[in-house]
């Protein structure tokens, strides 16, 4: 979820912005929880004593379900807040969003599987690691037959919807090496690791919390390199472990929205220098020269981009996707 990038914005701004941009239609429960955080002077003091980036909505309902919040109207949910307050305060100082959408590989793959193999797959801000397994779900797009692993059927399907020409995979593409950085990974093989992930889905998604078990069941057989650490300061010394000969390709996810300015800017430069491509599944909004391609090719930029997640192969622009890679629209003239 988008954290507040307003000096400006209050933190009653805030909510009031997450549910009625974010929330409404996904979460009744959160959208009311939301607004009624943000009229509610007792539990906005109590979140703001906390640092900015830890009063991210998203975050502080997550936290509060895993450790045992009803999920029952405002009421009943603030009184458990503020009885637990002390609790909370100090998880919300060390979680973080950490969400893990395996849907999103169906917006990669077209990608993926255009790029020559075989290939090494970097993913930056890995969670647990569920989109580094692409070529171990099956997929259905636009209601057609579907596309499976070389082994047969997944577990999991991903469906998509997609216009403008987007190239449909035939196949699937060959990955050879899997590997993943975030600042605290989690281990599918880890209980306590698993709840969290699975606080983080929203709680009337039941559809997606079961994806997210079936994709961390294919991950428990064959887990993951996942390293500890900085998503640019590590990047060169994983990627030097990759196998010679497989073409690196560094994802990012989802995860840049949450790196302040300068340090997006000091990624893109430690990415471009690598022997690697570079695919990026980002808000549309925070990388000049993607901003540009859609600009050319949509005529679509500025104010205009918020809330649009956009698809990119080495900051060219791609497509528009939607957040959790449920649907690709394509460029009709990408840059």
């Amino acid at each position: 979820m988008t954290p507040s990038t307003n000096r400006d914005e209050t933190t009653a701004e805030w909510y009031v912005r997450f549910a009625t941009r974010e929330a409404h239609g996904s979460s009744a429960l959160y959208e009311e929880w939301a607004l009624g955080i943000a009229g509610d002077a007792t539990l906005l003091r109590a979140i703001d004593t906390l640092p900015a980036p830890r009063r991210q909505p998203a975050l502080l309902f997550a936290v509060s379900r895993l450790l045992g919040a009803p999920e029952l109207g405002f009421a009943a949910w603030r009184a458990w807040v503020l009885e637990h307050w002390p609790a909370m305060h100090d998880q919300l100082l060390v979680r973080l969003t950490q969400t893990n959408e395996p849907l999103r590989c169906a917006a990669l793959l077209p990608v993926l599987a255009a790029i020559p193999g075989p290939i090494a797959l970097l993913e930056v801000g890995a969670s647990a690691g569920l989109c580094l397994y692409p070529d171990r779900y099956s997929y259905r797009y636009d209601g057609g037959e579907p596309l499976h692993p070389v082994t047969g059927p997944s577990s999991v399907l991903l469906e998509c919807t997609t216009s403008g020409g987007t190239p449909v995979p035939a196949a699937m593409p060959t990955i050879v090496w899997r590997a993943g950085i975030d600042l605290a990974p989690l281990d599918v093989a880890d209980a306590a690791d698993v709840r969290w992930l699975e606080s983080l889905v929203w709680p009337e998604q039941t559809e997606r919390l079961e994806r997210i078990r079936s994709a961390v069941a294919i991950a428990r057989a064959d887990p993951p390199l996942l390293v500890a650490g900085d998503v640019t300061d590590a990047l060169p010394t994983l990627a030097a472990r990759a196998p010679r000969g497989a073409t690196v390709v560094v994802v990012s996810s989802g995860v840049l929205v949450y790196v302040a300015r300068p340090a997006r800017e000091r990624f893109e430069a430690t990415v471009g220098a690598l022997d690697a491509r570079w695919l990026s599944l980002e808000a549309a909004g925070l990388f000049p020269s993607v901003v540009a391609g859609i600009e050319c090719a949509t005529g679509i930029g500025g104010n205009r981009l918020a809330g649009r997640f956009a698809l990119a192969l080495d900051g060219e622009a791609l497509a528009f996707v939607a957040p959790h890679g449920q649907r690709i629209d394509w460029l009709p003239h990408p840059n």
